[in-house]
């Protein structure tokens, strides 16, 4: 399927297949993240890079990086808990969640303000992704993106 599947509903959940299927158990990657530790930031972008060591483009695993960072930064800092990465990989898509522990669904911003230094994230998602979505998740919710592989 193409296009990108956006938005902020409970029923976001990106080309129809079960959100977080896919990939080989042995290409996974899976952090637990405490409340406000922005030094987890560093560390996941570092994990998905070694987990995306063999797959894709240079340009595609920086996008990877600079996405996970996005979602991971705004689960930190907007909520009053921890949260937990998920990544899979297989042969042509990528596949990153962030779960966080609190209700209310991001909504991104019409567009951010030019000399606004917030609010770029889900924006730089959701440009850069070839999927995205939002989905709940018992008490609290999944923000995910994928990434295709191009051809080098």
């Amino acid at each position: 399927m193409t296009g990108r599947q956006g938005g902020a509903g409970p029923a976001a959940s990106g080309h129809g297949r079960e959100p977080g299927a896919g990939g080989d158990p042995g290409r996974r990657l899976l952090r637990r993240l405490g409340c406000a530790d922005l030094t987890a930031v560093p560390e996941v972008r570092r994990a998905l890079r070694e987990l995306l060591r063999d797959w894709g483009t240079k340009d595609t695993v920086e996008v990877a990086e600079l996405l996970a960072g996005e979602l991971v930064t705004n689960a930190l800092v907007h909520t009053d808990h921890g949260a937990v990465v998920t990544a899979g990989v297989d042969a042509s898509t990528l596949r990153v969640e962030v779960r966080d522990f609190m209700a209310g669904l991001p909504v991104p911003p019409a567009r951010a303000a030019h000399l606004d230094t917030h609010g770029r994230g889900l924006l730089l998602v959701q440009s850069l992704a070839d999927a995205w979505g939002v989905r709940t998740h018992g008490v609290g919710k999944v923000v995910w993106f994928e990434l295709h592989e191009r051809p080098a």
